[in-house]
């Protein structure tokens, strides 16, 4: 492969990796809240959170494009109060995947934080420790493997997303521009047999972040 293409696949990693660590936090306090908490407003919530897994990326774009425009609600307060643009950038692209994958996340940390013990909780209550330290000391770390297999599960999938980024990055080349948008436009200069080289690279990233999600998810059942 060219340095092009390496660096196109970097640049798409890279993003990924952002948009996953820029999830990680919300999408564990929001699992966690669904786990261990009982309010009016939780199906609500879930089905907020839910909605990118249903919803066809290109309509979570659009949404996302109105938000996050010059003219949008959030777009607009960031271009005046920091002077930062999103729409067209490689915010966007971080922006896109991280909603994008925010629901695998949600799910796999929920269920692990469902499965923990909450005997082991209560002991450390009863040693005086509080709320923030048992999460950190007792809960993570129990619902390690789960957190972890889903953190994997949404890397994977920024790895491939290609309707939201689309809508909300565009295609520019050297800066927004991702594995799955450039195969798209190969196939669309028909250039197939360069489509195919960088489908099956993205093919073996996912795959390898799906065996490892899985081998987690086992360790966790055993």
């Amino acid at each position: 492969m060219s340095s092009e293409e390496w660096q196109l696949i970097g640049f798409t990693a890279r993003m990924a990796a952002l948009s996953t660590l820029m999830v990680l936090p919300v999408g564990l306090a929001v699992a966690w809240c669904l786990a261990r908490l009982q309010w009016r407003g939780k199906a609500l919530l879930e089905t907020v959170v839910t909605l990118p897994l249903v919803l066809p990326p290109v309509v979570t774009g659009l949404a996302l494009l109105k938000l996050f425009g010059r003219r949008g609600l959030l777009g607009r307060w960031l271009h005046q109060v920091f002077g930062l643009d999103v729409i067209f950038t490689w915010r966007a692209v971080v922006l896109a995947l991280a909603v994008m994958s925010l629901p695998l996340l949600v799910r796999a940390a929920r269920t692990a934080f469902e499965e923990v013990d909450r005997a082991f909780e209560q002991i450390a209550r009863t040693l005086g420790a509080g709320e923030w330290r048992i999460f950190l000391t007792v809960t993570l770390p129990l619902a390690r493997r789960g957190v972890l297999a889903g953190t994997l599960l949404a890397f994977a999938r920024a790895l491939g997303e290609f309707g939201a980024t689309i809508m909300v990055a565009g295609n520019i080349p050297g800066h927004t521009t991702t594995l799955s948008v450039t195969v798209y436009q190969q196939v669309q200069l028909g250039d197939d047999a360069h489509a195919w080289l960088l489908a099956g690279v993205s093919a073996c990233l996912a795959f390898l972040a799906v065996v490892a999600s899985e081998y987690l998810v086992r360790g966790r059942k055993r």
